[in-house]
């Protein structure tokens, strides 16, 4: 590893040990959010542009880093900014993150993964560079990986960059919606475990449905073809 990437990967540790050791992580629960809704607003009706600046980077700091709080940032864009805003800055900043998650993998990890495992994960590249925007799209609307996870992952193989952008900046979208749109209406809600009901969680299952339909049918017709 040169030195660039020895630097990159001590500033990354460093900032995910401050967030632990200094327990920052309880300003981004549901109560402290509540608490300080008031405040939040006042602050936004003076300082607007500062405000949703001030959001988007605390947004993209925390998803670059993977570091926990990504349901509360997004309640946070609805019960600041409203829900169009709110969702605007907060898939933005979210998308953002993302890419910088999946870029700082993939120049620090990727060439070492693939010296040592390249053989083995020929066929999983090769699937990833043709239909990679498929299953990328499906990850992000079914939630069964978590956010952070996706990003790094796919950091790891050769998935095109603006397939993961592209991927991305859509596949966030009804997840993130769901979660502004609760935050609007912050003084409803009573726990994160509410917000994302079954009937929800069976939408986005199957919209993941329809953006693999192109994959299993190209599946479906190579193997009718060697029939």
């Amino acid at each position: 590893m040169n030195y660039a990437k020895v630097v990159i990967f001590a500033v990354a540790v460093l900032a995910i040990a401050l967030f632990f050791y200094f327990d920052l992580q309880r300003f981004l629960t549901l109560e402290t959010l509540k608490a300080n809704h008031q405040a939040l607003l006042r602050y936004n009706e003076a300082h607007t542009a500062g405000m949703a600046v001030g959001f988007m980077a605390l947004y993209i700091l925390q998803t670059a880093l993977s570091l926990p709080g990504a349901a509360i940032m997004s309640l946070a864009a609805g019960a600041i900014f409203g829900v169009v805003m709110g969702t605007v800055y907060a898939m933005i900043a979210a998308t953002i993150g993302a890419v910088l998650a999946f870029l700082v993998t993939r120049y620090l990890l990727r060439d070492t993964v693939i010296s040592r495992f390249g053989g083995k994960l020929e066929t999983l590249n090769r699937e990833l560079e043709q239909r990679g925007f498929n299953y990328l799209l499906f990850l992000r609307l079914v939630p069964i990986f978590p956010f952070f996870l996706i990003n790094l992952a796919a950091g790891l193989t050769r998935l095109p960059l603006r397939t993961f952008v592209l991927g991305t900046a859509i596949g966030i979208i009804p997840g993130g919606f769901v979660y502004v749109n609760a935050g609007a209406s912050l003084a409803t809600i009573t726990s994160l475990s509410g917000i994302a009901s079954p009937r929800v969680l069976g939408s986005f299952a199957l919209l993941g449905f329809f953006a693999l339909l192109p994959v299993l049918y190209s599946k479906f017709r190579g193997e009718r073809g060697k029939c």
